[in-house]
């Protein structure tokens, strides 16, 4: 099997990924990033790679097309430029410390985590996750993360809600610690996983982590669930200024579309912009009058500025030719059912193989390309087997009949 098709190795600036067009470079920012920063980043990508630039679904940045000698000239351009992002174990943020509804700063907390992991040389499987969640509006129940801490008021004070092994419905609750003891707790239940191997997550040790909590003094206490978090929209923030979430279609965009949505944003006003979830891209420090013209400015350019636009409920993986593992051209496929079925049955996930890597959860109808067609899978993922095949010409009138089907029994 080559390094391409390895599921457990994660690409990163320190180390591409080879990919059907090139290295891919994945780049997960640790804070906003000013908007000079950004067009030149752009700049880079165009000039270095092949121009493609993606926001995966965990918020980092995804350029691709690059040989060895221009991944490193990319390197030292993101170095000289100052972006703020990280090659160590993944630490997940809220992105908006100025939410009104933030209990806790949760950038300044991960930073911590992020140079306590990094005194402490930890090491532990490239897909290891912490995620710290301040309490906001764009908070982060969808994402599965290793370890999880959420900030809660209790009768003692803020405290954090440690959690294991899923995302927020699924983790195993473990008890709540002080914001004081996150970095101790985190690198100790981090070490804990590292002792099982190279390979090794949380979920393979999760009684040794329950005792760990405890011994370290988690307490019990209740976590009570939230409405999902939509990034796409305009969010408030605490100084009387703006955010707005807006998206590349499919996730994906060339960087200068990318470029001149910053350019937009900046002539009016904004400061600064940060990848977050579900592919999304936050510009940060709008005024209220020019959000509608920055909105407008972003839909010419391609964007996606409204959370029912038909193009957030297709999932699509690059595919074919762009991944050496695509059968398929998935997001060729993807803007074709966007452009014909407007209204789609729930998710739709098109991938370019049955790793599924786009979306590794069940979607309401999943398309995967094989060595024999279109797999069609219902409510399943794509690893899973398909239950039958079709042609690549074939899956449009396979959506629309499907589309059809949900109407009457929905």
């Amino acid at each position: 099997m080559t390094e391409s098709l390895q599921r457990g190795w994660c690409p990163a600036l320190s180390r591409p990924m080879p990919t059907g067009d090139g290295l891919l470079i994945r780049l997960l920012p640790t804070d906003r990033i000013p908007v000079p920063a950004f067009i030149a980043l752009c700049d880079a990508a165009h000039r270095h790679g092949n121009g493609t630039i993606e926001i995966s679904a965990r918020g980092s940045f995804q350029l691709r097309g690059f040989t060895d000698a221009s991944a490193a000239a990319l390197a030292r351009d993101v170095e000289r430029l100052g972006v703020p992002a990280s090659d160590d174990v993944p630490v997940l943020t809220d992105p908006l410390s100025e939410d009104p509804d933030a209990l806790i700063d949760a950038t300044k907390l991960a930073f911590e985590l992020r140079a306590a992991i990094k005194r402490a040389r930890v090491s532990v499987a490239a897909k290891v996750c912490v995620v710290v969640d301040g309490g906001g509006q764009l908070h982060l129940d969808s994402v599965t993360a290793d370890i999880r801490l959420r900030a809660i008021p209790t009768l003692k004070g803020l405290r954090l809600h440690l959690a294991v092994a899923g995302d927020a419905p699924s983790a195993i609750p473990l008890g709540s610690i002080s914001p004081e003891s996150a970095s101790e707790v985190v690198l100790h239940l981090l070490a804990i996983i590292a002792q099982h191997g190279p390979a090794a997550r949380a979920r393979d040790c999760l009684s040794e982590l329950a005792r760990a909590a405890r011994d370290l003094g988690a307490e019990p206490c209740l976590l009570t669930s939230r409405p999902r978090a939509e990034p796409i929209g305009i969010h408030p923030l605490c100084n009387g200024r703006f955010a707005l979430g807006l998206a590349p279609a499919f996730g994906h965009a060339p960087a200068e579309a990318f470029s001149e949505l910053a350019r937009v944003a900046e002539l009016n006003g904004a400061g600064a912009l940060r990848p977050v979830l579900d592919r999304t891209l936050l510009l940060i420090d709008l005024g209220g009058a020019a959000i509608k013209q920055v909105a407008r400015e972003a839909k010419a350019l391609g964007f996606v500025t409204r959370a029912d636009d038909v193009r957030r409920r297709i999932i699509a993986c690059p595919g074919s030719p762009a991944c050496a593992s695509g059968f398929i051209p998935a997001r060729t496929l993807a803007a074709e059912i966007a452009g014909r079925v407007p209204n789609v049955p729930g998710t739709i996930h098109i991938s370019g193989c049955a790793k599924g890597c786009a979306h590794p959860a069940p979607a309401a109808l999943t398309i995967v390309g094989t060595h024999q067609g279109c797999g069609i899978l219902h409510h399943v993922s794509a690893r899973d087997a398909p239950s039958r095949r079709v042609g690549l010409g074939d899956v449009i009138p396979e959506v629309i009949a499907v589309a059809s089907e949900e109407r009457v029994h929905g």
